[in-house]
C-alpha cells in the first residue's frame, strides 16, 4: 500500500534498489547531494546533476523536463553516505516559471524498480521558492527510511548549496543552471494544462512525455511522470498538446454532425506554432486519450468482477440460497448485474475508441516525412531538408483491445539517448518461435531502416553515419547504406576497426565538452567533423576488448548530449560474461525489439504497449530512392 507523506513525516524503505519519480508543472532540474550523518556535503564532488548525472548507487535526469526520474541502489552507496538529498530546481534564464508558486505543486514518489508504488509526497505551500528539497533518504541503525521534506529556497539552487554547507555554492549553482539551459535550448516548451494557445512564433517547447521501458527489461533513461489512474467515462481531450477551444469550422459543403455526436476530426487539431508541432502534440494527445480510456475500462471491469464476486460470496453464504431454485436465480441475478456493468464499459470503450480511430484516420496521411510510415505517399515527393525536425517516428505502438489502432511513436530530435535492438530470442513469443541467424538479420534491417530515417530527416551536412561490423556478419543488411554512398567509410571490421572508430568518436566528445566548459567552441580543430554522428553497433560483444567496453559505456553516457549517438544491434546474453558491468550500458539506451514485443509502458498508467518497428513494403524502392537522395544532396554540399 503506498504511503501517501506529509512534510517531516517518515517512512521506511523494502527495497534498497528504488526510482524516485518526480512530476512537475513545469521542466524542472534534478539534483542529488550526498552527506554523512549530520548532513554535511563534503563537497562538489558529491553533487549530482544534469552536468554530472551518476554517482555511485545513484543517476539523475540529463536535462529538465515535468517528468524526472531517478535511479538510487542504496547498497552501492559509499559507506561514509548516511542521506542523500533529492533536490528539484527551477531552470533560469530559459523563459520558464521563477518560482515554483507560479506552477503546479510537484509530486514525488519512490518506487521500487518494478514500479510499485512505496511512497509519495506533493510539495505543497510553495511560493516565492524556486530551489527545494524534496526527500531525504537516511540510514538508521543500518535501515534506510524516507522523509519528506519540502524545504524550499527563494535564493535557488546557490542558497541551498549554501545551507547545506558547499564551498562556492553561488558558482556551482550557476553551472548547474548553464548546463540545463544549454540542453533546454533546442527543446520546444510543452503548453501546460489548460493554456491558451501561444502567438505564433518561433521558440523552443519541452518534451512530451516518452513511453518508457518496462520493469524488468531495460530502465528507462527519459524522464517519466508519475503513472495515475484512469478516469471513467469517454476520452478527455484534454493533452497539454490539444487546443482548449473547438477546432476549425468544416468547409460550407460538408455534412455538419449530428447534435450531441463527437467533434469531426481535423489534423493538426493542437496547441503549436506550425503544423510539425501541432502534429507531433496531437499524436502524443492520442497517445494519452487511449491510455487513460483503456485504462477507464479496465478499472470497470476489475470492478464489475470484484462486485460479482463479492455478490456471489454473500449468496452462498445465506442458508437459503443452498438448496432449491432460490440460489440459482440469485446468482443468475448477480451476474446479470455483472453482464450489465461489463457492457456498459465495453459501450464507452467501443465510442472512445471510434472516435480515436476516426482522428488516426485523418492525422496518419497529414504527417510529413519523418513522422510517417515507409508505405505513406509523402516519401514519393521526398526532398532533402534544409532544417530539422521536431521528432522521428521509431515505429508504432498499440494496446490489445484495439490492435488495429497504431499510435506513431514519435521521439524528439536531436535524441537524447542511444537506440539498442535487442537481436535476442528471450523477448517475445515471436522471437522465441523465430531461428537466431533469421533474428538477427531482422534487427540489422530495423537498424538500418532507423539509420535511413535519420539520414533522410537531418540536413545534408547535419548528420554522419558510422558502422562497425567486426565480423561482417551485416553485409547483406548493410548493403543498402554501403551501395548508396552514404557512408564517408566502409564498416570497420575487426578488433582494429573497432579501436580505431571507437578512438576517434572518444577524442571528438573529448574536444566538444572542454569546448562547450571553456566556452569556446571556435577553438575546436579545423578538421573535426561537427556534424551529428551516429554510430551503428553490429553483433556487440564481437571484436570488443575490455578498453572498447569501457569507451562504447562512455560514448552511450556523454555521447547525446554532443551529438553522438549509439543505435547498438546486440543480445545482452551474448555478453552476459561481462556481467553487472554492462548494465548502465542497457539501462542508458532505448530498447526497441525487430518483431512486436509489448515491452514499452505509457507514462500515465503504466499499460504494457506493443512495438513493432517500422517495416519497408515487400518490393519497395522507397529505402533505396531516399539514401540516393541524401547521398547526392551530400556530395553536392559545400564543404
Amino acid at each position: 500500500m503506498t504511503a501517501e507523506l506529509v512534510r517531516g513525516q517518515n517512512h521506511p524503505l523494502p527495497h534498497t534498489r528504488l526510482e524516485i519519480r518526480v512530476t512537475a508543472g513545469a521542466p524542472v532540474l534534478a539534483c542529488a547531494t550526498l552527506g554523512g550523518a549530520g548532513g554535511t556535503v563534503p563537497g562538489a564532488e558529491w553533487i549530482v546533476h544534469p552536468g554530472a548525472p551518476a554517482l555511485p548507487g545513484i543517476e539523475v535526469s540529463r536535462r529538465a523536463a515535468p517528468g524526472l526520474r531517478f535511479h538510487v541502489d542504496l547498497d552501492a552507496m559509499p559507506e561514509r553516505v548516511e542521506r542523500v538529498h533529492v533536490l528539484l530546481a527551477l531552470p533560469e534564464g530559459v523563459g520558464g516559471p521563477d518560482r515554483f508558486g507560479a506552477t503546479a505543486a510537484p509530486f514525488a514518489a519512490v518506487t521500487s524498480t518494478d514500479g510499485t508504488e512505496i511512497a509519495g509526497f506533493t510539495l505543497t505551500g510553495l511560493d516565492t521558492e524556486s530551489a527545494v528539497v524534496a526527500l531525504e533518504l537516511y540510514r538508521r541503525r543500518g535501515a534506510w527510511k524516507v522523509r519528506a521534506v519540502g524545504q524550499g529556497y527563494a535564493g535557488g539552487l546557490a542558497e541551498l548549496f549554501g545551507d547545506q554547507g558547499l564551498p562556492r555554492a553561488g558558482a556551482l549553482a550557476a553551472g548547474i543552471q548553464e548546463t540545463a539551459a544549454r540542453h533546454l535550448a533546442g527543446a520546444v516548451q510543452a503548453p501546460l494544462p489548460g493554456a491558451p494557445d501561444p502567438a505564433p512564433r518561433a521558440a523552443p517547447q519541452p518534451r512530451a512525455p516518452e513511453p518508457q521501458d518496462r520493469p524488468g527489461t531495460v530502465p528507462a533513461q527519459q524522464p517519466a511522470p508519475q503513472s495515475g489512474t484512469g478516469a471513467g467515462g469517454a476520452v478527455g481531450y484534454a493533452h497539454p498538446g490539444r487546443r482548449a477551444s473547438a477546432p476549425p469550422a468544416p468547409p460550407p459543403a460538408a455534412a455538419e454532425p449530428a447534435p450531441g455526436s463527437p467533434p469531426r476530426p481535423v489534423a493538426g487539431d493542437a496547441t503549436g506554432w506550425t503544423m510539425d508541432e501541432r502534429l507531433y502534440n496531437q499524436v502524443w494527445g492520442m497517445f494519452e486519450d487511449l491510455a487513460r480510456t483503456t485504462a477507464a475500462y479496465r478499472g470497470a471491469m476489475d470492478f464489475a468482477e470484484s462486485r460479482m464476486d463479492q455478490e456471489l460470496d454473500r449468496v452462498l453464504a445465506d442458508p437459503r440460497n443452498r438448496v432449491g431454485g432460490a440460489g440459482d436465480s440469485a446468482r443468475e441475478a448477480v451476474r446479470a448485474r455483472h453482464d450489465q456493468l461489463a457492457d456498459r464499459a465495453r459501450e464507452a470503450l467501443d465510442r472512445d475508441l471510434a472516435q480515436l480511430t476516426a482522428e488516426s484516420e485523418v492525422v496518419e496521411p497529414a504527417l510529413p516525412p519523418a513522422y510517417a510510415r515507409w508505405d505513406s505517399p509523402v516519401w514519393q515527393g521526398y526532398r532533402v531538408p534544409m532544417e530539422l525536425p521536431m521528432a522521428l517516428r521509431l515505429g508504432d505502438v498499440h494496446l490489445p483491445e484495439r490492435p488495429d489502432l497504431r499510435i506513431p511513436m514519435l521521439v524528439r530530435l536531436p535524441l537524447e539517448r542511444g537506440l539498442w535492438i535487442d537481436s535476442g530470442r528471450s523477448g517475445s513469443e515471436a522471437a522465441l518461435m523465430t531461428d537466431g541467424s533469421r533474428l538477427r538479420g531482422l534487427a540489422m534491417d530495423t537498424a538500418i531502416g532507423l539509420a535511413a530515417r535519420l539520414l533522410a530527416v537531418h540536413p545534408p551536412a547535419g548528420f554522419t553515419v558510422q558502422v562497425i561490423d567486426p565480423a561482417g556478419s551485416g553485409a547483406a543488411q548493410l548493403a543498402p547504406l554501403t551501395a548508396s554512398g552514404v557512408l564517408d567509410e566502409p564498416p570497420a571490421a575487426g578488433a582494429g576497426g573497432v579501436a580505431a572508430v571507437l578512438a576517434k568518436l572518444t577524442r571528438r566528445v573529448d574536444l566538444v565538452q572542454m569546448a562547450v566548459r571553456a566556452g569556446t567552441p571556435e577553438s575546436l580543430p579545423p578538421e573535426l567533423d561537427t556534424a551529428e554522428q551516429l554510430l551503428i553497433v553490429n553483433d556487440f560483444p564481437h571484436g570488443f576488448d575490455d578498453r572498447a567496453v569501457t569507451q562504447l559505456r562512455y560514448l552511450a553516457d556523454e555521447g547525446p548530449a554532443v551529438g553522438v549517438h549509439l543505435l547498438m544491434v546486440a543480445d545482452r546474453e551474448d555478453a552476459s560474461g561481462y556481467g553487472p558491468v554492462l548494465d548502465p550500458l542497457w539501462r542508458s539506451l532505448l530498447r526497441i525489439t525487430p518483431l512486436p514485443d509489448d515491452h514499452l509502458q505509457d507514462p500515465w498508467v503504466g499499460h504494457a504497449w506493443t512495438y513493432e518497428s517500422p517495416v519497408v513494403p515487400a518490393g519497395s524502392r522507397v529505402l533505396t530512392d531516399i539514401l540516393g537522395q541524401v547521398a547526392e544532396a551530400r556530395r553536392s554540399w559545400p564543404h
